[in-house]
């Protein structure tokens, strides 16, 4: 009996861990992305976070990334997220990897956050930085909008 418990309480965890996060559309790997991008014609929307120590990239994440407005602009571009997170266990070794590469190729000022808009050749096009603690998304739902 304590091993059917076991069991079903490690299937009840593995489910938690396989539910969609961050809304389920961030891609997280680039040439994937690139790929998409050109096959279906839709810009990629590069977002640079700090997801565990970044205060205005988790505000940005909750006012315009979890936003309802944010819905209509999905099926315009390819959404991929790159983390630089302080802990270390929150991604890959192969993640951290990619990661700090596109932070080196897509944002060598290091800011957090950034937003770049690309296009199928990995060119920016756009971007846009930071976030005001005023908490107002107005500007990265213009920098969508003048890119679709």
């Amino acid at each position: 009996m304590k091993s059917i418990y076991l069991i079903f309480c490690f299937i009840s965890l593995l489910g938690f861990s396989q539910e969609k996060t961050d809304s389920g559309f961030w891609a997280t790997d680039f040439e994937k992305a690139i790929t998409i991008s050109k096959k279906e014609k839709r810009p990629i929307v590069l977002y640079f976070t700090g997801s565990d120590w970044c205060k205005p990239c988790m505000l940005l994440k909750e006012d315009f990334f979890e936003n309802e407005k944010l819905d209509a602009y999905k099926s315009s571009f390819v959404f991929l997220k790159i983390d630089i997170p302080r802990n270390a266990d929150l991604l890959t070794e192969n993640q951290k990897t990619e990661n700090y590469k596109l932070l080196d190729s897509y944002n060598p000022g290091k800011v957090f956050p950034l937003v770049n808009i690309l296009n199928h050749k990995g060119k920016v096009l756009d971007k846009a930085s930071g976030y005001s603690s005023l908490r107002d998304p107005k500007y990265y739902f213009e920098l969508l909008e003048n890119n679709k």
